[in-house]
């Protein structure tokens, strides 16, 4: 089993190349996002919750991550949880990932944590023009995810944008491919190549 992982900031084009590889390789390939190892806040009022900081690396369940990564290289199914973002909080609801030749690892952090990082056989971050990004993340939080725009400008000047400089851009400098769009034929062609020839093995 190989393993590449994909990060880059928020609405930097990750899920758009993690979609494209999906669906050339869709019988190969499964996918794990990292924002579904969001951790639960039942403790916690809606008030309280919308408040969190979802960029820094302690709003994630990386340890769980992890050992769910360890279990699928053993060969063993996982139940990866599943994140409502409308309620900020953890479902009760799972997702069956079996084992498969190529595990995806989606998320702004996946590069940031040395075990994550030692689990995988490619790491890829994607970036885009900050303008951009914020573009993409309002449409998105909007029409995916319930949220009106004040919320969306406080929390990226709040916490978004910061931990982006502090956590996620800083990883650029981890990955063995570092590409600027979601939508790059020519890296979507590298990476295409090397899974095959992976697949061939």
């Amino acid at each position: 089993m190989k393993i590449i992982g994909i990060a880059g900031g928020t609405g930097s084009g990750k899920s758009t190349f993690t979609n494209r590889l999906k669906q050339e390789f869709s019988n190969d390939i499964a996918v794990l996002y990292h924002d579904n190892y969001y951790k639960r806040q039942d403790h916690l009022p809606m008030e309280e919750r919308k408040k969190t900081n979802y960029d820094h690396p302690s709003a994630l369940d990386t340890d769980q991550l992890v050992h769910d990564l360890e279990q699928l290289k053993k060969g063993y199914p996982i139940d990866s949880p599943v994140y409502d973002f409308s309620q900020h909080n953890r479902t009760n609801a799972t997702i069956l990932i079996t084992p498969h030749p190529v595990i995806l690892v989606e998320g702004i952090l996946v590069l940031s944590d040395d075990r994550l990082r030692n689990l995988m056989d490619m790491k890829i971050f994607v970036e885009a023009d900050a303008d951009e990004r914020i573009l993409r993340r309002v449409v998105r939080d909007v029409k995916e995810r319930g949220r009106d725009i004040e919320g969306i400008v406080e929390q990226y000047l709040n916490s978004v944008k910061p931990m982006h400089y502090i956590y996620v851009e800083p990883t650029k400098a981890l990955a063995d491919l570092v590409i600027n769009s979601g939508m790059n034929e020519v890296a979507f062609q590298v990476v295409k190549t090397q899974i095959q020839d992976w697949l061939k093995k």
